[in-house]
């Protein structure tokens, strides 16, 4: 509305009169702590809407909460994911029961829609040049190379330490005693001189 009145296209004073209130619909990647309990309402819509009993097995509805919580899970499409997703695995349940072998094939369909929004080539326009000298690169192995630019790549995606290296060890990390993601990217970094901080996406030429 604001970039309607300055367009001339609203009136201000009439904004004025009608803005009493904003608010924030916080999406569905910012309220983690509600994907469980929409998990089981958008289960028991399903149950009712097709008259007969859906549900996981223990281990299934912990490895699909696990994903879903995790920085893997995009949610590009809030709540419409997420009844989607519900639906198809509810659809597939042979006997009503949602298996791990479901949810296994459900997280990577997701995986693959969300990949599809993503720019073509987005890791392959990392430069290491802008990162690294010549001689620099001329003594770093082509497999460290090639997995510097993933790691830039991803860095380039975050605004925090913390959110980049849970992505980035997103299975190692649930493996693990001490959950310090931000310590080990920091680790990896500093190995090959660089910081976070400064992996910003360079400016097109």
């Amino acid at each position: 509305m604001h970039a309607a009145v300055r367009e001339g296209m609203f009136r201000e004073d009439l904004l004025a009169r009608i803005n009493l209130w904003r608010y924030h619909l916080p999406s569905l990647r910012e309220r983690l702590e509600d994907l469980a309990p929409n998990l089981d309402h958008e289960l028991a819509q399903f149950t009712r809407k097709a008259r007969h009993k859906v549900s996981f097995n223990k281990a299934a509805r912990e490895a699909y909460l696990r994903f879903a919580t995790s920085p893997a899970a995009r949610w590009r499409g809030n709540f419409r994911d997420l009844n989607a997703s519900v639906t198809r695995m509810a659809t597939l349940a042979t006997g009503g029961r949602i298996t791990e072998h479901i949810v296994a094939q459900e997280t990577q369909r997701l995986r693959s829609d969300w990949d599809g929004f993503e720019a073509p080539n987005k890791h392959q326009s990392v430069s290491l040049q802008d990162y690294f000298s010549d001689d620099q690169l001329a003594q770093t192995d082509h497999f460290d190379q090639l997995q510097l630019m993933q790691v830039i790549a991803v860095c380039q995606q975050y605004n925090s330490l913390a959110d980049a290296g849970r992505a980035l060890y997103d299975v190692s990390r649930t493996k693990r005693k001490s959950q310090n993601d931000s310590h080990r990217l920091k680790v990896y970094l500093a190995k090959f001189g660089l910081v976070f901080s400064e992996l910003q996406p360079m400016p097109e030429k």
